[in-house]
């Protein structure tokens, strides 16, 4: 029997060539397979089955989550395909089961959303592929995966890939993750497709793109990025030439070819993952598979886009983003945001004038925290003396603070640095789509010794979000610094992940300047945060990049129809 409180959806039909999707809402994920039919089938032509010894068991576009509750749902989709486009596709002997769907999400009840969002557009798409009802057909299937899909549980909780499923979202590495995909579909699929909850499909342009491709060699397909100086974020790679390595944009979505996801697999297990930091996944996925030239670079697919879904460059696209933040309901009120700064003396006249000149305004309830108390400001002296790096024992003291009477009793923390350029409005909004009632990190994830049981973390230059039931539960805990200075953020890191508690990573948070991202990346978001007043003008990049031009009237976000 499955797990107590698993639900198993499985949209599969005999009369529908259909991604087959089995997913159970457990905390921990699940590959999915379907057993094979009573009559073998195949297609002879778009709409036609016929019997076959040939495809068996063989996966059916099976949407596999690398953190427990993915899901997916969300975008366009037509009822029905063309039988031009049918016929293409099946002249290009692309079959739809050759397909696996990876949906990217996290933990927490919105994302879990997001992601079932994704999957039932998937499958809407598919399911117009042929005409016909097949309610009758999968209930009979569901029966058959209520035996089955406990015992794929089983057998990867034996693999035992990773220490603990649960705290490795965008962390779990994807490099570790194609051992599982090797594994289960590397003989019976042709593709893998990695998407992001945001990442809109037009599903029979996405297989048009697959279909031009020898799935008989190695590719890595993508939207392909690069940096434009050498960057902090990247380690400095390519420091001479930073624009010559392509990696992809994840938002766009991304594709290997089995045979390379079959070699990765083997290589993974060979050569264990060296990095002690993970910081920009994208960028290291590229890497290792790139593997100084060993392997396949990242090919350029011009279908793969991340422009708007409604502009007129999206014509041409398999793949677009939403631009917009999500709108969840009423942005938070600022009433429910205390934001803690932290600064030192030699500081005071350097970096607070810039908040203050910016975003302090926007703030209902800020305080400075430093080692000196001056009241022109005014700063706050917590009694923790300042420390040239880690700020431990500071940002503790903020947390007990933010618990006590001394300030407003609020839903939410932010702490930020003297020199983190913020929007508020903008946080207010995302904030808008998680429960403070649950036990919420946001901000921008960043991983130490992931591929030794290490742990995620919320990089504090971008800022930090805490729920009052997060920074509850931390302090209950008896979590603390082992000195002022340990790195405030990382510790903070260790603690969430002894608790059990996820980290949830946004990209709108950024730990560096805007020049260190790469400039399509940025293009299709509405950031939040920047870090860092090095050789830049911090005035100026709030005004270009954070200043308040986003703006959502009452109206559109009393009528926006997004659900926690």
């Amino acid at each position: 029997m499955p797990p107590a409180g698993a639900q198993i959806y499985s949209p599969f039909s005999v009369k529908r060539k259909s991604p087959v999707v089995c997913f159970l809402t457990v905390r921990k994920p699940m590959l999915c397979e379907l057993p094979p039919p009573p009559t073998q089938l195949k297609y002879d032509s778009p709409g036609m089955l016929s019997n076959s010894p040939h495809v068996g068991h063989k996966v059916a576009g099976c949407l596999l989550f690398l953190s427990f509750f993915h899901l997916a749902a969300g975008s366009s989709g037509k009822d029905t395909q063309s039988q031009d486009d049918l016929h293409v596709i099946h002249n290009n002997q692309l079959d739809l089961r050759e397909i696996v769907f990876v949906i990217q999400s996290q933990s927490n009840t919105f994302h879990v959303r997001q992601a079932e969002r994704r999957r039932e557009d998937l499958l809407k798409q598919a399911r117009g592929f042929t005409k016909g009802s097949c309610s009758r057909e999968w209930v009979s299937y569901q029966k058959s995966l209520v035996t089955l899909c406990p015992q794929l549980r089983v057998e990867m909780a034996s693999r035992a890939l990773v220490k603990d499923l649960r705290l490795w979202p965008e962390d779990l590495k994807y490099l570790l993750a194609v051992k599982i995909l090797s594994h289960s579909f590397g003989k019976n699929s042709s593709w893998i497709v990695f998407l992001e909850e945001e990442t809109n499909v037009n599903l029979i342009a996405l297989i048009k793109v697959l279909a031009k491709v020898d799935k008989n060699k190695e590719w890595f397909l993508g939207k392909p990025l690069f940096d434009e100086e050498s960057t902090i974020i990247h380690h400095y790679a390519f420091a001479e030439n930073p624009s010559i390595f392509k990696y992809p944009d994840f938002a766009a979505s991304w594709a290997l070819s089995i045979p390379l996801v079959v070699r990765l697999a083997k290589k993974v297990k060979e050569e264990p993952l060296k990095s002690d930091f993970t910081i920009d996944l994208k960028h290291e996925v590229a890497l290792y598979i790139w593997d100084n030239g060993k392997g396949p670079h990242l090919t350029a697919v011009p279908e793969l886009c991340t422009v708007p879904e409604d502009s007129p460059q999206a014509s041409h696209c398999a793949t677009t983003v939403s631009k917009k933040p999500p709108l969840c309901g009423e942005p938070v009120n600022k009433e429910d945001i205390f934001v803690a700064v932290k600064t030192c003396k030699k500081f005071h006249s350097e970096r607070v004038p810039v908040i203050k000149k910016t975003w302090e305004k926007d703030a209902l309830f800020l305080e400075y925290y430093s080692d000196h108390a001056d009241p022109s400001i005014p700063t706050i002296n917590l009694g923790v003396p300042n420390t040239e790096r880690g700020h431990c024992g500071k940002t503790f003291a903020i947390l007990q603070r933010f618990l006590s009477s001394a300030v407003p009793d609020t839903k939410w923390l932010l702490i930020v640095d003297d020199d983190t350029l913020i929007s508020i409005p903008r946080l207010q909004v995302l904030l808008s789509c998680y429960d403070s009632s649950e036990p919420v990190s946001l901000g921008e994830r960043y991983g130490y010794g992931l591929s030794q049981g290490g742990y995620s973390y919320i990089t504090g230059g971008g800022g930090m979000v805490f729920s009052r039931e997060a920074v509850v539960r931390l302090l209950k805990s008896g979590c603390k610094c082992y000195s002022n200075d340990a790195p405030d953020d990382m510790v903070l890191g260790m603690c969430l992940n002894a608790l059990g508690l996820p980290v949830t990573h946004s990209p709108l948070f950024h730990q560096a300047r805007p020049e260190d991202y790469a400039r399509d990346f940025l293009a299709h978001q509405v950031p939040i945060s920047f870090h860092k007043h090095w050789n830049i003008d911090p005035i100026a990049v709030f005004n270009k990049w954070l200043k308040d031009d986003f703006t959502a009237s009452q109206d559109e976000l009393k009528s926006a129809k997004t659900e926690l």
